[in-house]
C-alpha cells in the first residue's frame, strides 16, 4: 500500500509545483474515493502531511525566478496558522456528508470562477 501513497504524493506534488495545487484538489478526493477516508480523515491526514516543509524545494524555484512575495506569505501564513486551528476546532461538530458537499461546492465555485472570469 505504501507504493500507491507515494505515487499520490508524487502525482500531488508535481501538481503542486506545476500549478500550485495538490490538497484540495488532488489529494482530499484521492484519499476519499480510492483510498476509503471519510472527508474529516482526508482533510486531517492532507493538514498533517503539511506538517513537514513539503513545498520548500518547489517553493524554492519560484522564490529563485522571482514569483515569491516573502513578505505577504509571511503574513498569509501566520493566519493559515491560527485560522487551521480555528477551523479544525469547528469542524468536528459538521457532519462527514455536509463537509463533503461544501468542500465540493467551494471547488465547483472555484473552478467556474477560474474557467470564466476575464
Amino acid at each position: 500500500m505504501w507504493i500507491q501513497y507515494i505515487v499520490l504524493g508524487l502525482l500531488a506534488g508535481i501538481a503542486s509545483g506545476l500549478l500550485g495545487i495538490g490538497g484540495g484538489l488532488i489529494l482530499i478526493p484521492a484519499l476519499v474515493y480510492i483510498f476509503g477516508l471519510t472527508q474529516h480523515q482526508a482533510q486531517g491526514t492532507t493538514l498533517a502531511l503539511m506538517i513537514p516543509p513539503i513545498g520548500l524545494l518547489a517553493a524554492l524555484k519560484y522564490y529563485q525566478a522571482g514569483n515569491v512575495k516573502l513578505g505577504m506569505a509571511l503574513f498569509i501564513c501566520l493566519g493559515f496558522f491560527v485560522g487551521g486551528f480555528l477551523g479544525a476546532t469547528v469542524v468536528e461538530k459538521i457532519p462527514d456528508i455536509l463537509l463533503k458537499r461544501i468542500f465540493g461546492v467551494i471547488l465547483f465555485l472555484a473552478s467556474l470562477k477560474m474557467i470564466f472570469a476575464k
